[in-house]
């Protein structure tokens, strides 16, 4: 990836490491979100990658309407900015269970879902909604193979019969998050997204086919959304491609979502002869995945030699010692991973036609707003 296509004018003035949102390009992605979805309103998209207000109402003026969610506070913003439906994609354990009913009643022009794989947590949610005299829309979590949360497919009826009875929930569907399909070859991540949704999809034919209803079916993240596309009943909760990081970007070429989330950094010491090191440290970029935490732009020829809280040190290859940029000198970054890094920022500076013309609160970057 060029440098240039990233550079950004007048840059005095910005301190860094900074956080930058390219618009054109956030507007580029959403389009092809949209074109491999198909249909506006099968999209939920995931909010946790930005967290952010502006991206929220970016999309709806497009006319998405549903939005998924990590947290309560990201379900509180997306209520702000006027969702029609939100799901939060977390079971709801102690006293998260009070403050989703507090959400529910203070944002009535919103559905909210909520998530479940174990009956006695469900139950507790259905009492607690039935002191209130509330009801609440519920979906059973799907455990895909992430082994994260969710019942297995095989145990999913069961569960399912058992908790569609509580008076206090308003049981209709499932969801299914299958982040362990990130395959990067397309033919066969969509042979692991087949084989898995065919189990799915016969628990809930079975479910239809005596009376029970199960109508939602929210499936998959940014690198099987395409993979569920073809299933015309379903909804597909896409995230990360809205922004995009380095990860993806390598890993799913089919896919050609644009990292439209980059830091910028600058040199601030040469310590020995043929290093430098930038003011990015592990508290400015997602410490995550393993290995290369992201991708310096306009360095050739320079390999990562050790990150601390505030700093990252580079040093050059062999024979390019003396290439080292000077001190001062301003660069970029593409994250592997967008969505912790976005979080460790209050704001995003927001640029368009290489001019920062705008910035974005991470609004939803605290786990409590208002509940």
């Amino acid at each position: 990836m060029k440098k240039h296509g990233y550079e950004i004018k007048d840059t005095d003035s910005i301190v860094t490491p900074a956080l930058i949102y390219y618009r054109e390009l956030i507007e580029e992605n959403l389009d092809k979100m949209v074109s491999v979805a198909g249909d506006i309103d099968r999209l939920w998209p995931h909010v946790k990658s930005h967290k952010m207000e502006k991206l929220v109402r970016l999309q709806l003026a497009r006319g998405i309407a549903k939005f998924k969610c990590a947290t309560i506070a990201e379900a509180e913003m997306v209520a702000e900015c006027g969702a029609k439906e939100a799901v939060i994609a977390y079971p709801l354990i102690g006293p998260n269970m009070d403050r989703f009913l507090d959400l529910c009643t203070a944002f009535p022009g919103t559905r909210f879902w909520a998530i479940g794989d174990d009956f006695a947590s469900l139950k507790a949610l259905s009492d607690k909604a039935l002191e209130r005299n509330q009801k609440v829309y519920t979906l059973i979590d799907v455990n895909m193979g992430t082994n994260r949360t969710g019942i297995r497919p095989d145990r999913l009826y069961d569960l399912y019969k058992q908790c569609c009875v509580l008076p206090g929930l308003l049981l209709d569907g499932l969801h299914c998050y299958d982040g362990n399909h990130g395959i990067e070859d397309f033919d066969k991540r969509m042979e692991a997204v087949e084989q898995a949704d065919k189990k799915v999809f016969a628990v809930a034919e079975q479910l239809r086919e005596e009376g029970i209803g199960c109508s939602v079916l929210i499936m998959g993240g940014t690198p099987s959304f395409p993979c569920h596309a073809r299933f015309s009943h379903v909804y597909m909760s896409p995230g990360t491609c809205l922004v995009s990081d380095y990860g993806y970007f390598q890993r799913f070429k089919d896919e050609n979502f644009i990292p439209a989330g980059i830091l910028m950094t600058r040199v601030v010491s040469h310590p020995e002869d043929g290093y430098f090191t930038i003011d990015l440290g592990y508290k400015g970029i997602a410490a995550d995945p393993p290995g290369e935490r992201g991708k310096l732009l306009g360095v050739e020829h320079a390999s990562s030699a050790g990150q601390n809280e505030e700093h990252w040190i580079w040093k050059m290859d062999e024979g390019y010692e003396t290439e080292v940029p000077e001190i001062g000198t301003v660069l970029y970054v593409i994250p592997t991973h967008i969505c912790p890094t976005s979080a460790l920022y209050p704001e995003a500076l927001v640029a368009a036609n290489g001019v920062i013309t705008d910035c974005w609160k991470v609004t939803a970057r605290n786990r409590k707003l208002t509940w």
